[in-house]
């Protein structure tokens, strides 16, 4: 053969360069693609295109894979919307919170603490009412411990205080006596303006 020959025959023949179709390097793949690719098997296994036993086979192949190219045989034979992906689940809002208030708004008048004139002893949170001069302990624990009507004296009820006296040598003044000091202690008694008695 002549040389010409040849050389038009090597001229005319194109030269592959190794490696001039580069093939994408496999991509690993991590616990969500995994999840993702099980729950598309999931739904191929609900819809039944899939038996138990090849819905087993591809779920643990799946748990098995490392990229992408392990996890696309199994979907060889399926219909698929797109490449298995990550669920980006948002995150879930935080639930909305009240702003914490200034103040407080009391349950009852808020007592004047500033001095005033007509209520030395400042006044009863409930009603505003200025306090006695007498207070309710000591009534409380003189009609308890000097059962005759002392307590009463003592809060300005001179009335019942004359009344317990003259009946403490029969025993009903005693008796009489113990409860009014019971009553004084635990309930909200009041002087002989109707004043509260000081706590």
């Amino acid at each position: 053969m002549a040389p010409g020959v040849c050389a038009a025959r090597g001229a005319a023949r194109p030269r592959r360069y190794r490696g001039a179709v580069s093939t994408p390097d496999p991509v690993r793949i991590g616990n969500s693609e995994r999840e993702a690719a099980v729950r598309e098997l999931g739904e191929h296994f609900a819809e039944g295109r899939l038996d138990t036993d090849e819905y087993d086979e591809r779920v643990a192949a799946a748990y098995a894979a490392r990229t992408d190219e392990d996890l696309a045989p199994l979907f060889k034979d399926l219909p698929r919307s797109g490449a298995p992906a990550a669920v980006a689940v948002p995150p879930s809002a935080p639930y909305p919170l009240a702003p914490y208030p200034r103040s407080y708004p009391p349950a009852y008048p808020a007592p004047n603490t500033a001095y005033s004139p007509d209520a030395p002893h400042g006044r009863e949170p409930a009603t505003g009412v200025p306090y006695s001069e007498r207070q309710k302990l000591i009534a409380g624990l003189l009609q308890l411990l000097i059962p005759c009507g002392i307590g009463r004296f003592y809060t300005g009820h001179t009335g019942l205080g004359v009344a317990q006296l003259l009946l403490s040598p029969l025993g009903i003044g005693l008796v009489w006596a113990w409860i009014d000091g019971i009553v004084i202690l635990a309930g909200r008694p009041v002087d002989r303006e109707g004043r509260p008695l000081r706590p």
